[in-house]
């Protein structure tokens, strides 16, 4: 299941962790990434918390968690090559799994047709 949130993240969900990452819209819009800092594998976040940091040739910016949960797993081959995320930002661009709090809080997301409309 494909997720995303109005602030440009999108969830990729198998059972009750989440694959999260930016959008390529997102990617776009930043520019060529030169440095991410993502977050430790244990932190616990809340919805809208900042979890991972973005700097491009452009701007920095924040990586807000899409929903409560536990850090399980990061991508350290962005921090090592953030260009990745420009490339390939729904795959190998990932930033860090997230396990759900409440996985039904899912439903409060926008589902791929809504976030087309959003970005329109």
């Amino acid at each position: 299941m494909l997720k995303f949130t109005e602030e440009h993240e999108w969830l990729k969900v198998e059972g009750d962790v989440a694959t999260v990452g930016i959008t390529a819209h997102a990617a776009e819009q930043l520019g060529d990434l030169v440095f991410v800092e993502l977050p430790e594998v244990g932190a616990s976040f809340s919805k809208g918390d900042d979890a991972a940091t973005v700097e491009s040739v452009k701007a920095a910016s924040e990586v807000y968690c899409p929903l409560d949960g536990e850090i399980t797993e990061v991508n350290e081959a962005i921090t090592a090559d953030p260009a990745l995320v420009n490339s390939d930002p729904m795959g190998a661009g990932w930033f860090f799994k997230l396990k759900l709090k409440n996985v039904s809080d899912l439903d409060d997301l926008l589902d791929e047709s809504g976030y087309k409309e959003l970005i329109g």
